[in-house]
This record gives structure tokens, C-alpha cells and sequence, in this order.
């Protein structure tokens, strides 16, 4: 079938992103944590291959191949700073990106859902060897990107605006819609460029669509990424707007540079602060409001995540859903039941009910009923 490209399905209205891959697979069992690099792909790939049925199913239009941090510099980076990052002894660049490729474009079939090949930040630009040395490395991943003939190119968690346009140069001209995603918050990118003028230099250096992923949490991504739209308007220019936030609460992480990172319970504590389904679906509301068109998530973002998303923005989407709703009733419409169990569900089938809740378990902001809970 011929497919609806990325530019022409963002014009039609809102476009579905996928979730989260780094850290839902290190709870798997399949990334180590600190390296973060995809091996996966080539030691365990059905274990990529199932993630990414769970985000199709869910309702996603688009599947970001398994590539992050693929490049040789990042495999190669070992040592006593770098443990346990010892990939680029036996598998290379070409390797993992063909790899990931393969994998996501098997799962899609001939299906109507987008393959996205995405790039990172490259260690090689941390330790200043300059823009050829960098877009050497990009170069690598985007000629396996073209060879596999991915629908459109991400460039995403870049934290400074001038790696994100030197990526865009190496990702234009090749024929395909082209994205850039920073890892910033309301304070700018790592080097303290506002972040109003990062929208616009990555715009003006070619990228269809603009936005933010990763290190901030929802709220605070909305609070950036309203940043970056009045910038744009002022400038007279008017890419598409993306965000994917990661999955936790990190509101007292909104005025630093590394976001969620700075977290006591980062990487490996964090399951208090995830997100609810009911949240993510105020988080698309919102983001669709504001004028985002490409909406998904990243780190924490699970498939069940994802499917609150499609939900949500069903209606402006012709009724779409993906499969996995068919199991599901939103807003706890199917727990709905005969009164011999009415004492479990307690009314908890309404979207009201679910709306008043307040998570606990030491969330930022929500009470610690955990005593309460014992004494009674």
C-alpha cells in the first residue's frame, strides 16, 4: 500500500508517536542502564520486536527505529568513565542501525504505520572535535537510515542547538520530511541559547518539524514548547510542532539543565512519579490545544500510555484507534459490573472518579497515605 507521508498526515490533523524504548527494555531485562546502547537489536530482537507491536497496537502512526545513542563514537566510548560500554568491540554502526531497521520495518509490514529513523547526540561533539568529526558519525546512521528507505529522519535529545543543526544539514537533502527534537526546559539548551531561539535556528536550518523529547517531564515540556511556538510566530516561520516528554513527574527539575536526571530515584526509582493514563490524556489534550500536531512520549512512556493518547484524540482523528483499545474502555468504562461486585469497583467507573484521584506514594505534590493505609 502506499503510505500517507509524515508532512501531509501532520496537515490532516494529529500524529501518534510511540513510547519509550531505553527504559522500558532495561526493566526487561535487554538495555544496561548508563551505557544505553541498542544491542538488543541484534542479541535479543524479538524482545525489540514485541515493544514495538504493543506501541503499533496501541495506537501509534509512528515507529522510531531501536537506534539511539548507534553511533561508533558512543559504542567505542569505554573505560573506567564509561563502564560496561564495551558494544563497539564486536558490532558496528552500520550493523545495529541495519538491524533496528530490519526489525521495525517486519513489525509494520504492509501496514500504514510510518518508520522514523532517529539519530542522537554524539559523545564526539562533547569533547569538541567539531562539526565534521560529528556529522561524520550522523552521516554513518543516515546512509543506513536511506538504504532502508525509513519514511522520514529524527534528529532528537540533542541538548545544544548547534549539534541539532548540524544534524539537520546531514538529514536535509535526502528526499524525506526531516524532525529535531532538543532535551531542554524553559532555561535554553546546554550552552544557554533561550530556547525561542533554538526553535528558530532549527527551523531555519531546515527541520519540517520542531520540538522537545526526553529530560523534562509533560508539564513542563508544554511550558517550553509554548516558548518555542511565540518565538516561531515572530519569526514568521512555521514548522510543525512535536513533543515527547518523558513519563515522570520532575516539576521541581523545571529550572535546571538536566531535568530529571538531577532526581534522587533517577534512573532506578522512579516508579512513584510515573504518569497515570488519566494524566497522559490531559497532557494530549493540552499539547493539541496548544498547537502540537506530533504528540508521544519517551523514557516511562509505556504502551498503555500511548493508547490513552490515541484515545484522547480520536475524535479529531476520525474515530482511529489502534487494536489494543479494543480491550480497553477509557476512563474506567469497563469496570462497570452486576451488583454482587459492586463493593470491589466501588465507583470506580467514571471518568469523574478517576479524575479526583490523587496518586500517592511520595509523588511530588500528593499526599503519602501509606500510614493512614496501616492504621486502619
Amino acid at each position: 500500500m502506499v503510505k500517507t507521508g509524515l508532512l501531509e498526515r501532520l496537515q490532516e490533523g494529529p500524529v501518534i508517536g510511540d513510547g519509550g524504548y531505553v527504559f522500558t527494555l532495561e526493566k526487561r531485562g535487554y538495555v544496561m542502564a548508563g551505557p544505553c546502547t541498542t544491542e538488543v537489536v541484534i542479541e535479543h530482537p524479538e524482545a525489540v520486536k514485541q515493544l514495538h507491536r504493543e506501541f503499533m497496537r496501541a495506537g501509534a502512526d509512528v515507529l522510531q527505529a531501536f537506534t539511539f545513542w548507534s553511533t561508533d563514537d558512543r559504542l567505542s566510548l569505554s573505560g573506567p568513565d564509561a563502564p560496561g560500554n564495551e558494544t563497539g568491540k564486536s558490532i558496528t554502526c552500520k550493523e545495529m542501525n541495519d538491524q533496528a531497521c530490519t526489525i521495525v520495518k517486519e513489525v509494520v509490514g504492509d501496514g500504514d504505520t510510518l518508520v522514523c529513523g532517529g539519530l542522537s547526540n554524539t559523545p564526539s561533539y562533547a569533547q569538541g572535535k567539531g562539526r565534521a568529526a560529528v556529522q561524520k558519525e550522523f552521516s554513518k546512521q543516515v546512509d543506513s537510515f536511506m538504504e532502508q528507505d525509513v519514511d522520514f529522519l529524527l534528529a532528537e535529545f540533542i541538548g545544544n542547538v548547534e549539534e541539532a543543526e548540524w544534524a539537520i544539514e546531514v538529514l536535509k537533502g535526502k528526499g524525506k520530511p526531516v524532525a529535531c527534537t532538543l532535551r531542554i526546559g524553559p532555561t535554553g539548551d546546554d550552552s544557554g541559547v533561550p530556547v525561542g531561539e533554538c526553535a528558530v535556528r532549527m527551523a531555519k536550518a531546515g527541520a519540517d518539524v520542531v520540538g522537545l523529547n526526553c529530560r523534562f517531564d509533560a508539564n513542563t515540556c508544554l511550558k517550553t514548547i509554548k516558548m518555542m511556538k511565540d518565538a516561531l510566530e515572530k519569526a514568521g516561520l512555521s514548522p510543525y510542532l512535536m513533543v515527547q516528554p518523558n513519563g515522570y513527574h520532575s516539576p521541581e527539575t523545571e529550572q535546571t539543565k538536566n531535568g530529571w536526571t538531577i532526581l534522587p530515584e533517577f534512573p532506578f526509582a522512579l516508579g512513584p512519579r510515573q504518569m497515570t493514563r488519566f494524566e497522559v490524556h490531559h497532557f494530549a489534550r493540552a499539547a493539541f490545544d496548544l498547537g502540537v500536531r506530533y504528540i508521544g512520549g519517551c523514557c516511562g512512556f509505556e504502551p498503555h500510555h500511548i493508547r490513552a493518547i490515541s484515545e484522547e484524540l480520536s475524535p479529531e482523528r476520525g474515530g482511529k484507534l489502534g487494536d489494543a483499545s479494543k480491550k480497553h474502555l477509557p476512563w474506567g468504562g469497563a469496570l462497570k459490573t452486576d451488583q454482587s461486585e459492586k463493593d470491589f469497583i466501588n465507583g470506580k467507573d467514571t471518568r469523574e472518579y478517576w479524575e479526583s484521584v490523587k496518586p500517592a506514594l511520595g509523588r511530588p505534590g500528593f499526599p503519602d497515605v501509606q500510614e493512614k493505609l496501616f492504621r486502619q
